[in-house]
């Protein structure tokens, strides 16, 4: 661990904690809402933070370690979205749930394992995965401005110390930037310190029931969703960012924690895009080989989300959600920027690029599908209509091979 000390800054652990505060304040709700859409009762709500915050913590901090790479991994915020949605009205209890649950870690090991996900995904060019980056993070800076028609003094603020933060101290400009948001926000009384509660988390097992009607309803659509929505823009944002990491193995990890953790309410845990984007750009360190730190801070955070429950939820959920919002699109402003640039440089590429880009941003859902997924068909299909059959020019000759 004593690397890990050495590598280790101020703006690495920050970016850390940033990517706990975007990734758990902006979903948490949704994933409240798919537990009481099971029936839970306030323990197996507790037991879900419990199961996902251990699960994406461990997920995240000991391979970071292990690779000395940033890998970050969160749950299945869609697939929270879909749960919520197929329960409705109370069609499945919480034992089918976790059933479900089960048999959706399963298909995401058994995809880790044959490495077919890993396959396809090195078949889709960099500059479609670059505008698939891009577009999954602009809604997020485009939200970071349009907070400013509900708290425009805090964001404001915000905004102000970013840019000069940026010129004065670059390095710091994200830890500033949240500093001032915090204080800004206890000062004008924004904070809702009533959601703290002094508790601690206990897992509660709940035995699972395996039924064909949960699998079709709540497995199978999680399963999709989670590896369209999430591990698709997550490998994207790797491959992107200049990170290349063992995805079949970590894909199998992720199905393999989910497995274990199911019967305590780890719905999904998969690749993350938001935060790793957070963690893996230049922001958390200048250095690309420390940025393993980041991510390995996030993993601990997440850690101690899960053992503390209550207390850790309740701290976060107290900050205003403009302060999240406008935090998140500010330190990710370099990593939309790279991915733009990344996308576009190329002719031969670029229209479909911005195809991805654009259809991604829409945040357009089909058959319950994310964007992103979409985006990716989009561009890809662009790209077989413009170049499919297409003879190649020659490269131009060398100078050794020139006539002299």
């Amino acid at each position: 661990m004593r690397f890990f000390f050495r590598d280790l800054s101020l703006s690495a652990a920050a970016a850390g904690f940033v990517a706990v505060l975007v990734g758990f304040t902006s979903s948490v709700a949704l994933v409240f809402q798919a537990a009481q859409a099971f029936g839970a009762t306030p323990a197996q709500i507790t037991s879900w933070m419990w199961a996902l915050g251990l699960g994406m913590g461990l997920c995240s901090l000991v391979p970071s370690l292990i690779l000395r790479q940033p890998v970050m991994v969160a749950w299945s915020t869609p697939g929270a979205a879909v749960l919520a949605a197929a329960a409705a009205g109370g069609a499945f209890g919480m034992a089918e749930a976790v059933g479900a649950f089960i048999a959706c870690a399963l298909l995401i090991t058994l995809s880790g394992a044959t490495r077919w996900f890993e396959r396809v995904m090195n078949r889709i060019p960099m500059e479609i995965a670059s505008a698939l980056l891009a577009g999954v993070l602009a809604r997020f800076g485009m939200q970071a401005f349009s907070a400013l028609q509900t708290a425009f003094g805090l964001v404001l603020a915000m905004l102000a110390a970013y840019l000069l933060a940026r010129r004065l101290l670059p390095r710091y400009a994200v830890v500033l930037t949240l500093a001032v948001g915090v204080a800004w926000a206890a000062a004008s009384g924004q904070m809702q310190w009533s959601a703290v509660r002094l508790e601690l988390a206990r897992p509660v097992f709940t035995a699972p029931v395996f039924t064909f009607s949960a699998f079709m309803s709540l497995a199978l659509p999680l399963y999709i969703v989670t590896m369209a929505s999430q591990n698709l823009p997550g490998v994207a944002v790797m491959r992107a960012t200049g990170y290349d990491l063992p995805v079949s193995r970590l894909i199998t990890m992720t199905g393999v924690a989910t497995l274990v953790l199911a019967p305590f309410g780890a719905f999904a845990l998969n690749f993350s895009a938001i935060t790793a984007a957070i963690c893996m750009g230049p922001e958390a360190h200048p250095d690309r080989a420390r940025r393993y730190t980041a991510a390995a801070s996030c993993g601990l955070l997440y850690v101690l989300v899960g053992v503390f429950g209550a207390v850790v939820t309740g701290l976060l959920t107290a900050l205003p959600p403009e302060l999240v919002v406008a935090i998140a699109g500010l330190a990710l402003l370099g990593s939309i920027g790279s991915g733009l640039a990344a996308a576009l440089q190329g002719e031969a590429h670029r229209e479909a690029a911005l195809i991805t880009f654009l259809v991604t941003l829409s945040g357009v859902t089909l058959a319950g599908i994310g964007s992103a997924f979409w985006g990716v068909v989009a561009g890809s299909a662009a790209l077989l209509v413009q170049h499919h059959g297409r003879v190649r020019p020659a490269p131009p000759p060398s100078s050794a091979a020139a006539p002299r």
